[in-house]
């Protein structure tokens, strides 16, 4: 049996792969930086894999924090290994990195920790001010992982489970990690953990589950721009000559007067706004806009190569074709 001709990737492709082998190893550290540096140490409690180990830290009554890292190296390990089963190959090797990068890190910053903690008295970053302790690692953590979503790689760990849950019982997995990272949070109360470290907890959680939603879209946001216009012919070729953005032609009819109208639609990155608008009043006073901001733009122009538009030419109006 002959086997197929694997294709050499090209120069573009590599590049894609470097960078967003970068960014996952970057995403990482950060994220083990803020539990290793920030919760940890102050011994504050999270949802995830990490929250796992701090439970058992807790739980065993023993103040080493090697103990954490073994123990998000275990779970991680072994929900990887359920997650390769239930959601098949393709899942595996994408959270291959994450399964073992993160606790890789912790491991390897809780060792830096230790020796700035017994340069300064045994005492951890912001030890004197939980709040920022906080704030710190919730930015921080939140960050590593939204940049690590944001190129479509996983951390793995509790990630796995809303995933399986999600595949065979239709739950969203949004309700998912919410519900197993506070029920993680919450359950430090069995290990002999205050209210309000607990507490900080759920503020930890609450916090990096904003950042990593802010973070993870970021330089992907663009403005969606409609217009309705009796000039749409003069709009739509500024749009394609003067912006070089794609413009589609939507038929519409007016609610009152139930008169045809005609309908641009158009995708331009955020500083392309006010330009566009300066323009559509130019040639229409009287034009009718509505911006609108969407999360994700992937295509030609945006996510691939631009796209080289040729300039507009006249074709059939599609008055003329409706009329036909």
């Amino acid at each position: 049996m002959k086997l197929p001709k694997l294709k050499k990737p090209n120069r573009k492709q590599v590049r894609v792969f470097v960078r967003h082998s970068l960014i996952v190893v970057f995403g990482n550290a950060l994220a083990a930086a803020a539990s290793a540096f920030f919760i940890i140490p102050n011994n504050f409690v999270m949802g995830g894999t990490t929250g796992i180990g701090i439970f058992v830290r807790n739980l065993l009554d023993n103040n080493n924090e090697w103990i954490v890292s073994l123990t998000v190296y275990i779970a991680n390990i072994f929900l990887f290994l359920i997650g390769s089963v239930f959601l098949g190959k393709k899942f595996a090797v994408a959270t291959l990195a994450g399964t073992l990068l993160y606790p890789t890190f912790i491991s390897a910053f809780t060792f830096l920790n230790n020796l700035y903690m017994n340069a300064h008295g045994g005492n951890a970053l912001a030890y004197s001010d939980p709040l920022l302790a906080v704030v710190c690692g919730s930015i921080l953590f939140g960050l590593g992982i939204g940049l690590v979503v944001r190129v479509g790689a996983s951390t793995g760990g509790t990630d796995i489970p809303p995933l399986i849950l999600h595949k065979y019982f239709g739950i969203p997995i949004s309700v998912g990690l919410w519900g197993l990272d506070l029920t993680i949070v919450f359950l430090q109360l069995f290990a002999h953990i205050s209210v309000e470290m607990v507490l900080y907890g759920v503020v930890i959680t609450l916090l990096s589950s904003v950042i990593i939603d802010v973070v993870s879209p970021v330089g992907m946001r663009k403005a969606q721009v409609k217009i309705i216009s009796k000039k749409y012919k003069e709009i739509r070729d500024m749009i394609l000559n003067e912006m070089n953005r794609g413009v589609t032609t939507l038929y519409g009819q007016t609610g009152f007067l139930k008169e045809k109208c005609f309908v641009l639609l158009t995708i331009v990155s955020n500083r392309d706004v006010i330009k566009l608008k300066n323009r559509i009043q130019e040639i229409d006073p009287e034009a009718f806009l509505m911006v609108s901001v969407v999360s994700e733009v992937r295509g030609r122009g945006f996510s691939s190569d631009r796209i080289a538009l040729p300039r507009s030419e006249e074709k059939e109006d599609l008055e003329e074709v409706d009329s036909k």
